[in-house]
């Protein structure tokens, strides 16, 4: 039988199933073509840097090879380009050293400043680079000057928000929103500085008012206080109405750490680096105390021990007193605590934050043998009480400590000056290019100033009740006293709500037509002085009986931060300005807002509520209920006081206006009495037994508002908050240079604490029934210039 050859072909007949071509053997096949491309790069397999992994090596290149700083968002931004493009080699082979060495060196060879931050400068350098990697090593940098130049500067988010230069047709208004224009570092403001002086006073507008902004609360940075990073981070979340409730407990300690952190960095305790017996050696800081903040959680197995404690004051599931920190709580009793400040000096609210010193009492059938609450300690209630004694707020910081301004020159240091806390620029930033250009354009001792003193003024009017003959009457009054003097216009006018008597569409009398009405009955007013609308500016900031908030509030306490009047009801305002021309402006903003003259060197927050009224119900007792012959002598001032008296008292640690009252401060041995007590001295010839009485409450009320560093101290049941947009928009640290609180039921007043110059304008018009027939206009004309306000007041028929 023959055999059939492996190479002979088969049949390729159907019934055979062979193929055409024979099957070659194995050891006859050809090896598979080459790929159509060979990569000539080595694969990068991108990771996951942390950045704290890479902190180290970017300290020991960034800070001690070249002194530069380098922002946690910019390590960031490091740490994720290192781990994309150098794969697991970057510690290994060096290669993530090599990329900093780089970025480091571009950075200085573009003029960067000594903090590095992430933002469209490093954003270009890393853009630059990328093109240069080669199998995760750095090949030749090709330096692209349109990628890489002093017109792209980098500036520290919008640091670099001042643009004085002039186009073709000669100045246009400044912007504070340019991202255009260098950056304002360190290195830029020391170089710099001098040659640019000339060319500023050639560019500038001469018009203050264009360096005028009205930062709404909803516009504002959102910051948070970072207790490990010990800086403001911004908050990257998008805002809802509807946040989580998480939220809600992130109110308690954002207010908690942002108050903590600046309680200690008051010399009364701070531990000294040395021992007692060493400074009473050298015969230094003998008398001197330092006190130390006890968790509540410590206090367990203290008992009869004394204690200071930092804490927010609740009211317990039992009904009783508690205070509150992030490690526990514990019952709390105020029956023997006085003041710190002095008899009856502040309010002590539920929700404020407060210092108590006393001593704690241990139970051990504590307040979880009553089912309420949890006796664990950390986290929870612990058993016992805490007995108070003496009780205050916390010590105020002045805006220069919080900001590390020096007060006898511009230099910046430590503080918070970095932070860009109203998306203006910083103050490290461009503050000290704005106070010079400030004083160049509101000094009346500068050769360039020409506007009048008229000019730098803001007349402050409140409770501007549109729906009120007695009111619009009182308001002509008032706009044909500005209108009719030969100086120029003031620079603003601030009116706030409420813009009705009642409650708009809440079920009154007052619905969306008579609504639009009352502002209709504004415009026809506004038309009869035309030089006001064409030269100033015109903000508006609404009341709790305003539209929308009001039509399911009823005119009661509605959600802050609350946007202004909506469009609708104000076409005819906007079109009086319109007919009138000119560069006047109408700015319908929310409440609380902020304006901003000249980006950080001066700022102002605006806030109509009813503050003191809400501290009056919600106070709770101090030592005795009752204080005897005290309160009747009060009770007699207060019944016989008559008009006037509102003038601008300095409180104690207010900040030096010359250099004169700089060399006379004094700075006292620093104790926990000191920080936390305000003492009030008085001008000369006038006692402490002279003061009136509306004096006395207003300075009650911003010792009570002022230390608590947020405009709403209260429980969300009293004063309900957006809970996304409590923390910046509400907040009041650091603290401003003026704060206008327009209380319609308190007393108009101008007074001045730790360099915050507090304003209550008061109502326009009395109330219905008070005064007879001549009734009393009351409104504040605060000059920017020097940042005082003085109550002015006049009478209209009734």
């Amino acid at each position: 039988m023959e055999t059939l050859d492996d190479s002979a072909a088969l049949s390729s007949s159907p019934a055979f199933g062979t193929p055409l071509h024979p099957i070659p053997p194995p050891h006859a096949q050809r090896p598979p073509p080459p790929p159509a491309f060979k990569p000539s790069i080595s694969t990068i397999l991108p990771i996951l840097l942390p950045p704290p992994t890479l902190r180290p090596l970017a300290f020991r290149t960034f800070t001690k090879k070249h002194n530069l700083t380098l922002n946690s968002s910019a390590l960031q931004a490091l740490a994720t380009f290192i781990g994309r493009h150098c794969g697991t080699g970057w510690r290994e082979e060096g290669t993530g050293e090599k990329v900093l060495e780089e970025v480091a060196k571009l950075w200085k060879a573009e003029g960067g400043a000594v903090i590095v931050e992430d933002g469209a400068k490093l954003k270009g350098i890393l853009k630059t680079l990328e093109g240069s990697m080669s199998g995760g090593r750095v090949g030749p940098v090709k330096r692209n000057g349109n990628d890489l130049s002093r017109q792209s500067s980098f500036a520290f988010g919008n640091d670099s928000a001042v643009d004085l230069s002039d186009d073709q047709n000669g100045l246009h208004r400044p912007s504070l929103g340019d991202n255009r224009t260098d950056s304002f570092g360190m290195s830029k403001l020391q170089v710099e500085e001098s040659n640019t002086d000339k060319d500023e006073e050639e560019d500038t507008s001469k018009d203050p008012r264009a360096w005028l902004k009205v930062i709404s609360a909803f516009d504002q940075p959102r910051l948070s206080y970072d207790m490990e990073k010990k800086h403001f981070t911004p908050l990257t979340s998008k805002p809802s109405m509807f946040p989580s409730p998480s939220h809600k407990t992130a109110l308690f300690k954002e207010r908690y750490n942002i108050i903590h952190q600046r309680l200690l960095r008051n010399e009364a305790f701070q531990t000294p680096s040395f021992s007692m017996a060493q400074a009473k050696a050298n015969g230094a800081l003998a008398n001197q105390q330092f006190y130390k903040i006890t968790p509540i959680a410590n206090l367990l197995g203290r008992g009869g021990t004394s204690h200071l404690l930092l804490g927010q004051l609740v009211i317990a599931p039992t009904g009783t007193l508690a205070l509150n920190d992030p490690s526990g709580s514990t019952s709390l009793s105020l029956e023997h605590a006085t003041p710190l400040q002095g008899e009856d000096s502040a309010y002590f609210c539920p929700g404020m934050i407060v210092l108590v010193d006393g001593v704690y009492e241990e139970e051990w059938a504590g307040a979880g043998s009553s089912g309420l609450g949890s006796t664990g300690g950390v986290g929870g209630t612990i058993g016992g009480r805490f007995i108070g004694f003496s009780i205050g707020g916390p010590p105020v910081e002045k805006r220069d400590l919080s900001l590390g301004i020096s007060l006898n020159s511009s230099n910046v240091g430590g503080g918070f000056g970095w932070t860009d806390f109203l998306g203006l620029g910083s103050e490290r930033a461009i503050g000290t290019r704005m106070r010079k250009l400030e004083q160049r354009l509101l000094s009346p001792s500068h050769s360039s100033m020409e506007e009048s003193s008229q000019r730098r003024k803001m007349i402050i009017l409140s409770e501007v009740t549109l729906d009120s003959p007695t009111t619009l009457s009182a308001l002509r009054k008032v706009l044909s006293f500005y209108s009719s003097t030969t100086d120029s216009a003031p620079m603003t006018f601030l009116l706030t709500g409420n813009f009705t008597t009642h409650a708009s569409m809440a079920g009154t009398d007052t619905d969306s037509i008579a609504y639009k009405e009352a502002f209709n009955s504004l415009a026809a007013i506004l038309s009869d002085f035309l030089s006001l609308l064409r030269t100033s500016t015109w903000v508006f900031v609404p009341g709790d009986n305003d539209p929308w908030a009001s039509a399911f509030s009823a005119g009661a306490s509605t959600l802050v931060p609350r946007e202004g009047v909506p469009e609708v009801f104000t076409s005819r305002i906007k079109r009086a300005f319109a007919a009138a021309g000119g560069e006047g402006e109408a700015v319908w903003t929310s409440n609380p807002a902020r304006l901003s003259f000249f980006g950080p060197a001066h700022e102002v927050c605006v806030f109509r509520d009813g503050v003191e009224g809400r501290f009056r119900r919600s106070a709770v007792r101090v030592g005795k209920a009752a204080k005897g012959p005290q309160q009747e002598r009060q009770q007699q001032r207060h019944e016989g006081i008559e008009g006037g008296g509102h003038e601008d008292i300095m409180m104690s640690g207010a900040l030096p206006t010359t250099e004169e009252d700089l060399d006379n401060e004094m700075h006292p041995d620093p104790s926990v009495a000191e920080a936390m007590t305000l003492d009030e001295p008085q001008p000369p010839g006038n006692p402490p037994d002279g003061e009136t009485y509306a004096t006395t409450q207003a300075k009650k009320l911003i010792l009570s508002l002022l230390p608590q560093s947020t405009l709403s101290p209260f429980p969300l049941s009293l004063r309900p908050t957006h809970w996304d947009h409590t923390t910046s928009a509400l907040s009041l640290y650091p603290l401003p240079h003026t704060l206008v609180l327009a209380d319609p039921d308190a007393e108009p007043f101008a007074l001045t604490f730790e360099g915050c110059h507090v304003i209550n304008p008061g109502r326009l018009v009395g109330r219905e029934g008070e005064g007879g027939k001549r009734k009393r206009v009351r409104w504040v004309e605060y000059d920017v210039w020097t940042r005082r306000g003085v109550v002015r007041e006049d009478y209209v028929s009734g």
